[in-house]
């Protein structure tokens, strides 16, 4: 009789230690305090539609809506997405369907595909309560194409402070430093340009500089910085340029060189690249127009992006952006004209993608030719590379002061 109650009180033991571990295994698993995201619904018609996901705990999110094709973005710090199989493969009402990932270390997104142009009434997240989780909610409205276009604007336009940001690993709450972000050109499947008959890639000469700016920024004290890439990953042009504006950048610094193709005449030296919409020269227009295309290469083709939504933006919110590129772009060379050998023209403009962030001052540095025999002998070299670096720190160093001391914009 004791034998069969010892044996009923381990199996009801069992079976309570195995309840208790499926309820474990049921919850929501955070990796190192990662906010997890359990399950995600529609509901609504082709008027209103609301998009809602249940998430461990309270989260910032900015969202936004993108044309051709229409969508909207929501991005968020770094998620873990435990949602049940097949979810975001069928839509309801205003949205035809939705997906969701990482879409770059210390942040996530999801993007949700409507039937037509929308306006994002409402975008917020609420605490959990009373056992409920914590909840993201985005009420989406119909609305036609000129309405959507002028949303598109004003959302663009909002203060920075206005719009809830992710809370991003090199983010660092009530750091004053300036954000700075360095893009090294290129990356994976992108090699960029090729120094005929070494091997030489543009991707790598120019990953090797930016860490190496890095390095010498961070070792200042002054600046707070983060890397578009800092291994041999491709990257959209657009999402460099969404990069710099999550980390509420306040200056954008893109690494590139250049090659003229046999026949095309010989050119030596470093340039440094504003944005303009018309090219300052020839040269300028051939250059942001190969950049431009680097994502086709990648299978992601970024000319659907529609033009008049681009253009509302700059024309609205890059006057003063404008400027102030401008001053460092100046400023920068007057610091590499004893460090380095400059092109003959060294201050250009054209129209490239990574130097369109509306509110984020923007140059892209040419650091010379691999299709010139001694600028590759310069951009391989470790004391060259060091001497441009310093360089640059210095014109990075002369652009915040004069801002903080509140210098008039020269135009």
């Amino acid at each position: 009789m004791a034998l069969r109650a010892a044996g009923l009180a381990l199996l009801l033991a069992l079976t309570a230690a195995a309840a208790a571990l499926a309820q474990e295994r049921a919850r929501p698993v955070e990796s190192a305090g990662m906010p997890v995201a359990t399950d995600a619904r529609l509901g609504g018609d082709a008027k209103q539609t609301r998009f809602v996901v249940d998430l461990s705990h309270k989260i910032d999110i900015r969202a936004f809506a993108l044309a051709d094709p229409y969508r909207v973005v929501v991005d968020m710090p770094q998620v873990n997405f435990q949602f049940p199989p097949k979810t975001g493969e069928r839509g309801r009402g205003l949205v035809k369907a939705y997906r969701f990932g990482l879409v770059m270390v210390g942040g996530s997104r999801i993007v949700l595909d409507t039937t037509g142009p929308v306006r994002i009434e409402k975008a917020f997240v609420l605490d959990p309560v009373a056992g409920a989780p914590a909840r993201l909610v985005v009420d989406l409205v119909a609305v036609d194409r000129a309405t959507f276009l002028r949303a598109a604007a004003i959302d663009n336009r909002l203060p920075r402070e206005a719009a809830p940001r992710p809370l991003l690993r090199d983010s660092q709450p009530g750091d004053p430093r300036p954000m700075i972000v360095i893009d090294p050109g290129h990356g994976g499947i992108d090699h960029g340009t090729t120094a005929g008959g070494t091997g030489v890639l543009e991707k790598t000469l120019v990953l090797e500089f930016g860490l190496m700016l890095r390095d010498k920024l961070e070792k200042t004290g002054k600046y707070r910085v983060a890397m578009t890439r800092t291994d041999d990953t491709f990257v959209p042009l657009n999402e460099r340029v969404a990069f710099a504006r999550t980390r509420q950048a306040q200056l954008f610094i893109s690494i590139h060189c250049d090659a003229l193709a046999r026949g095309d005449g010989t050119a030596e030296g470093a340039t440094v690249y504003t944005l303009s919409e018309r090219a300052s020269d020839d040269e300028a227009a051939r250059l942001a127009e190969k950049e431009n295309r680097a994502d086709v290469i990648a299978g992601v083709d970024l000319s659907r992006e529609p033009d008049d939504v681009a253009d509302i933006l700059i024309d609205l919110a890059q006057r003063e952006t404008k400027t102030f590129s401008g001053r460092f772009a100046r400023q920068l060379i007057s610091e590499l004209k004893p460090a380095t050998r400059l092109h003959k023209n060294p201050l250009k403009s054209a129209g490239f993608r990574v130097l369109k962030a509306p509110d984020v001052p923007s140059v892209l540095i040419e650091l010379g030719y691999v299709s010139n025999r001694e600028d590759l002998k310069q951009l391989v070299s470790d004391s060259w590379r060091s001497r441009a670096g310093d360089a640059i720190v210095q014109s990075i160093g002369a652009f915040f002061g004069n801002r903080v001391a509140g210098a008039p914009a020269s135009r």
